[in-house]
């Protein structure tokens, strides 16, 4: 799995996450439960994660759709 974003704004993961799933491509939150050990702060950010063979289009999906994507 590649990662496709990285941030602390769990509504912009939400809409990236939406985006993909209505292109029928596959994704994985990692990082989701580390706020137990942060306290909530939102501090460290989440990782949205795809499979290799759908990193290129994943990643024009959402800068057509105005998201900053990782790499």
């Amino acid at each position: 799995m590649k990662e496709l974003l990285r941030t602390n704004d769990p509504t912009l993961i939400a809409y990236a996450t939406a985006l993909l799933d209505g292109e029928g491509i596959d994704c994985f939150q990692m990082d989701v439960h580390m706020s137990v050990l942060e306290g909530s702060l939102g501090i460290l950010p989440r990782r949205l994660m795809v499979r290799d063979r759908d990193l290129f289009l994943a990643r024009a999906i959402l800068r057509d759709n105005g998201v900053e994507v990782s790499g």
